[in-house]
């Protein structure tokens, strides 16, 4: 059963060694000024290259794009070059590596934004949803974030250019490809889920119109670095963000099958994962599968007994295991080995240095 999860596998011109998927996970690392990945991030990923696929954490597409201090970019040339170094030491270890391309849209502050208002699908704030801003220490300082403006369509224009140059820059950094943050409540998500946005234009009421801005920017994306190198994800059950759709499986059986009509690489659901959640339905999963020819990654408090019956069930291709990568640089071996699993320290997710980062040891057997 476990085996399942080692059989190497085709996505689009690339071989995966194995059905692991490390996800994108935010660690606020990225050296100042100018939010650029660095040599500690390099070998962070690199520690992790036996993943199948890793998908590096969300690295925002402009300046307005940035939601929490620290987090990197992909718009500069400096970013390129730091992002260079990552892509190097993973492929130097045999590894496979996504960029996220993230647009936080409303969940920012104008501290992270160079003073702006933040821009949304609609004017409309999340309630209840905090971000970190660097407050002069090296711990991350919460503040709550404002009301955004409602984007004009030249706002819409322009976003779309920063997505396709920030998927050339991701190429010219040497990642494999790139995924859309289309999930969590960032800016796509704000199109997507009706209760976050209230439009009367073409990208509002209707579920085709809210899904627009999404076709819109994949179409982009292909058409700048080819279809079979871009990866979409999609958060269909989740409130995060503060952002919740009313019919979230026609709107997202929708989603799944415009991907499809674009024939992108991926299909990469978020699923909901804190602790007494509720477990996205079998037949909505049946629906997707449908829908959607393609690839599809699951994410969300799989173990390895769970992510294996995803797979032989063929609800899934790929797995995502977040949190345990954290702890875990070789967890794929963990996982073969039956080894047991460390612990991730909560107090080092966001910001610092090098420690809760680089320092997690690989599984050492008492001889």
């Amino acid at each position: 059963m476990k085996n399942a999860l080692f059989q190497p596998m085709q996505l689009g011109n690339l071989t995966l060694k194995n059905r692991i998927v490390m996800p994108p996970m935010t660690r606020s690392r990225a050296s100042q000024p100018g939010n650029v990945a660095n040599d500690m991030m390099a070998k962070y990923y690199a520690q992790r290259a036996s993943a199948g696929l890793i998908i590096a954490e969300g690295t925002q597409i402009s300046e307005m794009g940035q939601g929490y201090a620290w987090t990197p970019g992909i718009y500069s040339q400096e970013q390129i070059l730091g992002w260079k170094k990552v892509t190097d030491a993973v492929h130097a270890k045999g590894g496979t590596i996504f960029a996220q391309l993230w647009h936080v849209g409303r969940v920012t502050h104008p501290e992270n934004i160079g003073g702006q208002q933040p821009i949304s699908s609609s004017a409309l704030k999340a309630e209840n949803v905090k971000v970190f801003i660097d407050n002069g220490t090296d711990a991350p300082g919460f503040v709550d974030v404002v009301e955004p403006r409602e984007m004009t369509q030249q706002d819409i224009n322009d976003v779309i250019a920063e997505y396709r140059q920030a998927a050339l820059n991701a190429i010219e950094a040497g990642f494999d490809g790139i995924e859309l943050h289309a999930a969590n409540g960032y800016l796509i998500n704000q199109f997507i889920d009706s209760e976050a946005n209230n439009r009367t234009d073409e990208y509002g009421g209707s579920i085709e119109n809210r899904l627009r801005f999404l076709g819109e920017v994949v179409e982009a994306v292909n058409e700048a670095i080819g279809y079979d190198r871009v990866g979409v994800r999609l958060a269909p059950f989740t409130s995060l963000n503060g952002t919740v759709d009313k019919t979230p499986v026609e709107t997202y059986t929708a989603a799944a099958a415009l991907l499809n009509k674009h024939n992108v690489v991926y299909m990469h659901i978020a699923e909901v994962d804190w602790d007494n959640a509720p477990e996205t339905p079998e037949e909505f999963k049946t629906a997707i599968r449908e829908a959607y020819q393609g690839t599809i990654i699951y994410a969300g408090r799989y173990n390895t007994g769970k992510a294996a019956q995803a797979l032989t069930d063929n609800l899934a291709d790929l797995v995502g295991f977040g949190r345990p990568f954290i702890a875990n640089p070789d967890l794929p071996n963990r996982i073969k080995n039956d080894y047991p699993l460390a612990e991730h320290d909560p107090n080092t997710l966001f910001g610092g240095t090098q420690q809760g980062l680089v320092d997690y040891p690989e599984y050492q057997e008492a001889h």
